[in-house]
């Protein structure tokens, strides 16, 4: 087996001819019957360091949801004025994905890994102002630069791991990665159990006692407080995570060697990329789907089976673990079965779970909604990868626009509200995810006869 080479940042320009690109090796590999490594030797700590933050940003993401009840207590919130915490959350996100990916076709992803963590970091110490001033639009600003360091994150990491080793390997690997998400999804909504909520509820006679004693206004405070310390925790872990990457040589991937075409520093050019049009799109059908199935889930568990909150809530975190398993299972079967045949299945098989909820909203429904989260953990990393393939010099501006695609779940989420709403059915409402999963088993399948005629074409020009 010819040996992995790796050009560190720090390599001279003389030594570029000496690096086989990826294609190349691909190709060596291919003919020799080798199979291609998962994560090149050299490589495994940068690989390590970024995974951990696939993890780290689970946290922040899941605890929202404990954000919007613990503001609804602690600021007497409506509805529609606690879930500003996930509008302000999807705003940092797609106001800051395009731009992170400029910084990074600059600077490269190191640099934009630590810009977003030492973001993160901030956004996380500016919980302690914002409790102090008991103001809720600052938290709000402070949920903004939380979800503006993510988006750095984010638009960094999924390229960096689809690009850190073979290409024939790259939605394997990034599956990988994004198994521990999930893991750091679970512990969020653990935290923001244990350390948020008090489990102290007063009932309209002590509220107003409380009022008649002038201490209602201080146990708001002290509500509102205790979502200070794990963000301060976090962010702290955030910025040691800044200084372990900064101090990390990190591989420099030449995104044009990953491509048999020839590249084009035209950010217009991808216009002319069908797979990357049509990948943007099934990312933004695949989150908005996601979001609704696991948003509308306690409301469908509680109308249909009668399930208390608790208990609905506790299924939930069953989705996460299901979730989770379905990211290490999937990682594995992809050694034997191709990512584009995978998720045709998985988004197949999903769209005939949700169809069966539908029409049987009993336990059965519960437990097929329950299912839908294992064959929706392959979706978001292999769309990613699928997307970026022969974006050459605009891979990093192209993911900026798959990360974009996470405001799916701000849109479709109303949409099915409104749905739900109008059929007097939440059940019924689940056609809106059941037809987006379609749409993704659709963008799978045209991408594994994207991947036979790209086979084909880098095969005659070799």
């Amino acid at each position: 087996m010819n040996p992995v080479i790796i050009r560190t940042e720090a390599s001279a320009d003389s030594a570029e001819s000496e690096v086989p690109s990826l294609n190349a090796r691909d190709h060596a590999m291919a003919s020799h019957h080798v199979p291609a490594r998962l994560i090149p030797a050299g490589a495994v700590r940068p690989f390590a360091l970024v995974a951990s933050l696939f993890f780290l940003w689970g946290i922040p993401n899941s605890m929202n949801d404990v954000l919007i009840r613990q503001f609804m207590k602690s600021f007497s919130l409506t509805r529609f004025e606690a879930g500003l915490v996930q509008s302000a959350f999807y705003l940092g996100y797609f106001v800051l994905a395009l731009p992170a990916g400029l910084m990074m076709r600059r600077y490269g992803y190191k640099r934009g890994l630590v810009t977003g963590l030492c973001l993160f970091a901030a956004g996380c110490f500016l919980f302690l102002p914002a409790a102090i001033s008991g103001t809720y639009t600052f938290f709000l600003g402070a949920l903004f630069v939380v979800a503006s360091g993510l988006a750095f994150l984010e638009t960094a990491s999924n390229p960096f791991v689809a690009q850190l080793g073979p290409e024939a390997t790259s939605e394997r690997r990034l599956n990988l990665a994004q198994a521990f998400n999930p893991l750091g999804c679970i512990t969020g909504v653990l935290l923001g159990t244990i350390f948020i909520f008090s489990g102290v509820e007063l009932s309209p006679a002590e509220v107003a006692v409380k009022q008649a004693d002038h201490t209602y206004a201080s146990y708001l405070h002290m509500e509102t407080l205790r979502v200070v310390t794990p963000y301060l925790v976090i962010g702290g872990i955030a910025l040691v995570w800044a200084l372990l990457i900064g101090a990390t040589t990190f591989p420099k991937l030449d995104a044009n060697d990953e491509s048999c075409e020839t590249p084009s520093g035209n950010w217009r050019s991808l216009l002319h990329k069908p797979h990357f049009l049509f990948g943007v799109f099934a990312q933004f059908i695949q989150c908005g789907s996601q979001v609704c199935m696991w948003s509308y889930f306690i409301q469908y568990s509680k109308e249909y089976v009668n399930l208390s909150d608790k208990k609905a809530g506790l299924l939930l975190t069953c989705i996460l673990i299901i979730f989770g398993i379905g990211r290490f299972v999937s990682t594995a079967l992809m050694q034997r079965f191709s990512a584009s045949s995978l998720m045709t299945c998985y988004g197949l098989t999903n769209a005939g779970l949700l169809l069966f909820a539908m029409f049987f909203p009993t336990w059965a429904g519960v437990i097929a909604l329950l299912l839908t989260s294992f064959f929706l953990s392959v979706m978001f990393p292999t769309i990613f990868a699928f997307g970026i393939k022969d974006l050459g010099p605009n891979t990093n501006i192209g993911g900026s626009f798959i990360v974009m695609a996470i405001v799916g779940g701000a849109v479709f989420t109303p949409i099915m509200g409104w749905l739900a709403e109008t059929l007097h059915s939440t059940a019924h409402a689940f056609v809106i995810p059941m037809l987006g999963m379609a749409g993704v088993a659709a963008y799978a399948a045209y991408m594994g006869q994207y991947e036979k005629r790209r086979v084909a074409d880098c095969a005659a020009h070799a």
